[in-house]
């Protein structure tokens, strides 16, 4: 499948893993698809999410990979002596979800600083926001990249394949419906370790222009 993107190849941002984590991700079956990334910001989203196991697939991919990517954590669990330093770590950056600015303002605000800094920032996220079944991606991951005005990388999760993949770009164009489209082209055929918790390809907030019909 040939890779969907509104940016040139190839990708100017390269980097070097961890072979130990590439060889776990091999002895158990996984193989990695990656070109490096176009920006020095953007928005990663992992999909489909349905079972814990994606969570340390996705880490060891990330060090595999050799890709710097910080992923939102409620504040209170970066106060929980030794795990908030871990989660700090690998990654994790805490989120006041009480802000008035609300967590995709302050993601906005953050990514929008670090691009007129000229400094590197990309956020990982993972669009459903629970491994249980819900009826639509929550939309905050669009908002975030549009709003922002950075790439939005798509992360295939497939189980089936045993891949990870993380080869397409694309930059928001305002129309939810064109934009799922898009996603749902890249997404077909993938399948997540419990298949049935994956949700349909649609954006819960209907807030979102164009966003509620769901992409067959």
């Amino acid at each position: 499948m040939d890779p969907v993107s509104d940016f040139p190849r190839p990708y100017p941002l390269q980097f070097r893993g961890s072979r130990l984590a590439r060889a776990v991700l091999q002895l158990a079956g996984w193989r990695l698809a990656f070109d490096g990334l176009p920006a020095l910001q953007g928005v990663l989203i992992v999909y489909p999410h349905t079972s814990n196991w994606d969570f340390v697939v996705m880490i060891l991919a990330k060090w595999a990979l050799g890709v710097p990517v910080r992923f939102w954590g409620k504040d209170r669990l970066f106060r929980v002596p030794l795990f908030g330093r871990w989660l700090r770590w690998v990654g994790g950056v805490p989120v006041d979800r009480a802000s008035p600015r609300g967590v995709t303002g302050q993601a906005v605000a953050l990514l929008a600083r670090r691009r007129s800094e000229g400094r590197y920032f990309w956020l990982g996220l993972a669009p459903e926001g629970t491994r249980k079944y819900i009826d639509g991606l929550r939309s905050g991951f669009y908002r975030t990249a549009q709003g922002a005005g950075v790439p939005l990388g798509l992360v295939r999760l497939d189980y089936a394949r045993r891949e990870v993949r993380v080869l397409d770009f694309i930059l928001p164009s305002g129309d939810a419906d064109a934009d799922l489209r898009r996603l749902a082209g890249v997404y077909a055929g993938v399948v997540g370790r419990v298949p049935a918790n994956a949700s349909p390809l649609r954006l819960l907030d209907a807030s979102v222009p164009r966003a509620d019909t769901m992409v067959k």
